[in-house]
Parts: C-alpha cells; structure tokens; sequence
C-alpha cells in the first residue's frame, strides 16, 4: 500500500520540482542580467504583484467570471458533442457525410468570425460563450465517435446474448468502455473553449481575465500581466483535475 502510494505521488512530485528549478534559473538569469526584465520579469516580482492584482484590479471577480464562461461553454459542447458523436457513430452515412467537415471546423480559425457573433449577440459574455462553444464542440464529437467505434465487438456481443436493448447496450456497455477516449475529448474541449474565452475576452476587451491581460500589457505592467496568465493557466489546471476526478468516479478501475 505505502509502495502505491508513493508510486502514485512521485509523478507530481517529479512535475512540481521540475518547475520550481525552472523557476530558480528563471531568477538566477534575470540576476545575472541575461533576461530583460522588461520582456521576462523574474518569478519573485511575478508573484510580489499577486497582491496588486487582488486588492487593485479586481482578480477575483475577474477569474470567476473567465472561469464561469469556459465552463458554460465546454458544457454546452459536452452537452451538444456527446450526442452528436453518438449519431455519427450509429448512422454510418452520417459519419461519412459530416465527420470531415467537423474535423474541418476544428482546424477553422473561428475567432476571425467575432464580428458576425457581436452582431447577432451583442458585445457580452454571451457572444464570448457561443464562440467558445463552436471552438470546444468537435473534439468532442470527434473523440466521442472515436470511443464508441472503438468498443471491442466481443463485449456487444454478450451484451446481445443476454438480451440488452439497444439503451442497455449504451449505458451498461458501450459508454463505459468508451469514457477514457470521451474524457480526452471533454478535456481537449475544455483547454480549447479557455483559449477562445481568454482570446475573444482580449479582443473584444470585456470582462475576464482576457480584458485585464490586455489591460496591463497596454498600462506595461508587464509582473502584474505575467501574474494574470499564471491565473489562467491555474484555470487549465482546475479544470484539468475536475475532468480527471469525473472520469475516475465514471469509470472506476
């Protein structure tokens, strides 16, 4: 047991060491004068405006707004992908006729689209999540399909033999055995609905932790901007954990 368990906090462990000497020759360069303090402030000024940026320009309503619009929107593609997904891999024509244009919507550049969306939804948070949504949707849909093509025949099969419907079939068999695949969806869709919310936030300046980047960078308080993007990589790494988390209690090994 004691051997699992260090097994089991070594990789962490490992991580958090591994950053906190990068951190260390971050500091040591910045010292020596081989960074600009300008362009790469060191870690220890970073985290001195961690203060300024709580009791000054408002970090906490900031992260749980940014926070709240990935979720909303990762959600929505969870909510809308998984179904989608599931159709395209229970109509085979589907799959043939749609699967390459979803692929294709993952590599399109929707954010050159913000325009169309602060016409029909108006410059809001709104227009934020939809745009986000469309950004999170078909890594979802993509590794959804991927999933449930991928549960072995053998195990459909005796599912039959013990005369499951096609709803048992789903939830007792094929949707368990798929998790692992839909959870590396859910979470791709999770990092891309946060970027599109940090970016749209950035470019339509408002609200978030993208209008604050933006208006640091602008005032060239360069610790503080660095400071707000360690806040939305923090944002990465809950959602990161709480998929984890789900995936685990869905399918417990």
């Amino acid at each position: 047991m004691r051997q699992t368990r260090l097994s089991r906090a070594a990789p962490p462990l490992v991580g958090l060491a591994t950053l906190a000497a990068l951190l260390a020759v971050w500091e040591l360069a910045d010292a020596l004068g081989w960074l600009n303090p300008l362009v790469a402030p060191p870690p220890s000024t970073i985290a001195a405006s961690f203060t300024m940026l709580v009791g000054e320009e408002g970090l906490v309503p900031r992260f749980l707004q940014t926070f709240g619009e990935a979720l909303a929107a990762a959600g929505l593609a969870v909510a809308v992908g998984v179904p989608i997904g599931w159709f395209l891999h229970s109509k085979r024509w589907a799959a043939s006729a749609y699967e390459t244009w979803i692929a294709s919507l993952a590599s399109a550049p929707i954010v050159l689209l913000y325009p169309l969306f602060l016409v029909i939804f108006g410059r809001n948070a709104a227009t934020i999540v939809a745009m986000s949504f469309c950004t999170g949707l078909p890594p979802v849909v993509l590794k959804t399909k991927e999933g449930l093509d991928g549960t072995r025949k053998v195990l459909v099969n005796v599912g039959r033999s013990f005369g499951l419907t096609r709803a048992q079939l789903f939830w007792k068999i094929m949707l368990p055995a798929a998790v692992p695949t839909i959870g590396n969806g859910v979470r791709l869709g999770l990092i891309f609905s946060l970027i599109s919310v940090v970016g749209v936030e950035f470019l339509i300046n408002f609200g978030g932790m993208g209008e604050l980047i933006n208006d640091l960078a602008q005032r060239w308080e360069i610790p503080a901007m660095f400071g707000a993007i360690f806040f939305v990589v923090l944002t990465s790494v809950s959602f990161f954990f709480v998929t984890e988390q789900v995936e685990r209690w869905l399918n417990p090994r």
